[in-house]
């Protein structure tokens, strides 16, 4: 008893809204200087405003051809800007322990929002959407095993079902691609590749398994660019975990990712890895909740916000 209270009490007052994070010389910077870096937070924050109040219709248009299946495929490329993410929901008794499980690995699984039990409205990310629907495809696991992927989980739906919300690498992708930088999966009309790794995350609870790595090849001039902006979105995995050898990470094969699409590297490429948000998909097949419900990968969660929003 003492438990599920304390469960109800985290998750009704949990969630992250428009994070900032002052940079290292603004927190320590002359007042000139900080007060330069307060303008320029509150011109980026009248852009945002102006722009979510621009673009929401399109927003809202994309959830509604995905709630009528009228589009069931990958996400990425969809309303460009605007934060997607994935999804985890599983019963309020496993909930506590996931949500310790994720601010205890914070790279594969950096939490945005946690809905109340029983409630499909993420009030914070999309307070009109519905988790039940406005997701492409979905993943329904039964004691860590796939045994559908419906485009619609009202049926499977439940009071006592709690909803978390993951940062996802689509934003920074978006970020990498207006540096300069090409995308080689979106090249080749492919998911991006993801694999398990041999790098256990933190256990909590039943919650125990291996992190989960998506892979972006680059070329060696290339890569500080690409970590440096990735870098600036800590919320949505942030800067890569890995450089370079595959198998130092457990992984032999590149050309047979476990999610995702195998894409080709050029001669002069080098495989940048970064933490992955279908690491909880990972860790259900080890720790085999009787229930749970995911996305299903590169099917993403299209929210309200701006990517600009969780830019440090």
């Amino acid at each position: 008893m003492i438990r599920q209270c304390r469960t109800k009490i985290i998750f009704q007052s949990f969630s992250r809204q428009s994070p900032r994070y002052p940079s290292v010389a603004a927190r320590h910077g002359t007042s000139y200087h900080q007060h330069e870096n307060d303008l320029r937070h509150k011109e980026r924050g009248d852009a945002v405003k102006q722009e979510m109040r621009s673009r929401g219709t399109g927003v809202e248009e994309a959830r509604a051809r995905i709630r009528g299946d009228e589009h069931t495929g990958p996400t990425g490329g969809l309303s460009r800007g605007y934060v997607q993410t994935n999804l985890v929901i599983l019963p309020e008794e496993y909930a506590f322990d996931f949500l310790k499980f994720c601010i205890r690995n914070p790279k594969p699984c950096p939490i945005l929002e946690v809905t109340d039990a029983g409630s499909p409205t993420p009030p914070v990310m999309a307070p009109d959407a519905d988790l039940r629907t406005d997701v492409p495809k979905y993943r329904i696991y039964e004691n860590g095993r796939i045994v559908e992927e419906p485009t619609d989980i009202k049926s499977y739906w439940r009071d006592d079902l709690v909803s978390f919300l993951i940062g996802c690498s689509f934003t920074f992708e978006r970020a990498l691609l207006d540096a300069g930088l090409y995308l080689a999966h979106l090249d080749q009309g492919r998911n991006v590749p993801m694999y398990v790794t041999n790098r256990e995350c933190t256990p909590s609870g039943p919650f125990t398994g291996p992190m989960v790595v998506s892979m972006r090849p680059y070329r060696a001039d290339e890569i500080p660019l690409a970590v440096a902006v990735s870098g600036r979105y800590p919320t949505m995995h942030g800067a890569p975990v890995h450089i370079g050898d595959p198998e130092a990470l457990g992984i032999r094969d590149l050309a047979e990712p476990e999610f995702g699409d195998p894409i080709s590297l050029d001669g002069d490429q080098t495989p940048v890895f970064w933490a992955c948000g279908v690491t909880p998909q990972a860790v259900a097949m080890n720790a085999r909740p009787p229930f749970m419900i995911t996305h299903s990968p590169g099917h993403m969660f299209i929210t309200d916000r701006l990517d600009a929003e969780y830019e440090s």
